[in-house]
């Protein structure tokens, strides 16, 4: 898979190895402009200078203190691509990196070459890439929750998830539903206990996640 040669790709690994490695696979995929950050003072300079690099980082190892200066690091220049190219990373990190910046994409260290060739080549044409065991983790996670969210509501609460999760509010429900507003407001109450949520976001992404409403029936 070609990569877009004249981008500038920055590879961000304080390993010399793993850093030589991708360097040289780089050339072999006809990348013209590579440049080395072995840490993050090099990194900003390479970004403030080409701002709509690819940038190769293995976060493990390079000297970021947490996703959300990641986060931030993304969206101050936010026309460069991250390609996160890790031993080990959370479910908890890797959703949030996802969810969090569209300009992200992972693949990790013992993927296949095939693999992370096409991860760089995306990387370089800033278009998202995740690597089958992350989304083969991420799915699994979503199957299992889809089936708990299932089991742990009655026929009735996923009625009124539906609703809830659809905008009406407990006075329309108990109208649309000819009950009073005291049940419907204990269903909602038993329902946010149930699935361990807080409030009316997290309660329709897990009616989404759950397929108890259809995304083509939901307009954010």
């Amino acid at each position: 898979m070609a990569a877009d040669g004249r981008r500038l790709l920055i590879v961000a690994d304080n390993q010399d190895i793993t850093r030589m490695g991708l360097m040289y696979l780089c050339k072999n995929m006809g990348v013209q402009r590579v440049i080395e950050a072995k840490e993050k003072n090099a990194l900003l300079k390479g970004l403030t200078l080409t701002p709509d690099a690819a940038v190769v980082l293995d976060y493990t190892l390079f000297d970021l203190v947490s996703a959300d200066e990641l986060l931030i690091l993304q969206e101050r220049f936010s026309e460069a691509s991250w390609l996160l190219f890790s031993d080990e990373l959370s479910e908890e990190f890797i959703r949030r990196i996802l969810y969090g910046s569209e300009n992200s994409s992972i693949v990790m260290k013992d993927a296949a070459l095939e693999e992370i060739s096409e991860a760089l080549s995306a990387a370089m044409k800033s278009e998202r890439f995740v690597c089958s065991r992350i989304r083969s983790l991420l799915a699994h996670h979503d199957a299992t929750e889809r089936g708990e969210g299932r089991s742990l509501l009655t026929a009735t609460e996923k009625e009124i998830l539906k609703l809830i999760a659809l905008g009406k509010t407990t006075k329309e429900i108990a109208a649309e539903r000819f009950s009073s507003i005291h049940t419907i407001a204990t269903h909602r109450k038993n329902i946010f206990r149930k699935l361990e949520v807080n409030n009316i976001h997290e309660a329709t992404k897990y009616a989404l996640r759950a397929g108890i409403i259809d995304v083509s029936d939901y307009y954010i």
